[in-house]
């Protein structure tokens, strides 16, 4: 009977160790180059955000504190990606 319950609680360790695991991975991402948010280009005096699609050629403006055009990109593809789930049914309510 011991060697059993030990075996029980070893498989329950280990699918417990493996969830906890599985858990960490999803919340760590890569450090790739293909995952940019953002690109600031001095020369060009261009910024481009690269998860709303936002590009403009204000970089010194930018770097001033006008953030309101930046933002509002984020806001505005929030929006639309909460519609779209919405729209599809998918809202998860």
């Amino acid at each position: 009977m011991r060697v059993l319950r030990a075996r029980l609680h070893q498989l329950a360790q280990n699918e417990a160790d493996a969830a906890a695991s599985a858990q960490r991975r999803s919340q760590i991402r890569t450090v790739d180059r293909s995952e940019r948010i953002r690109t600031y280009n001095f020369p060009e005096n261009r910024i481009a955000d690269h998860r709303t699609g936002y590009k403009a050629y204000n970089l010194d403006v930018v770097l001033d504190g006008d953030l309101d055009p930046i933002v509002q990109s984020a806001v505005d593809t929030d929006d639309a990606a909460r519609m779209a789930a919405v729209a599809d049914g998918s809202s998860g309510l």
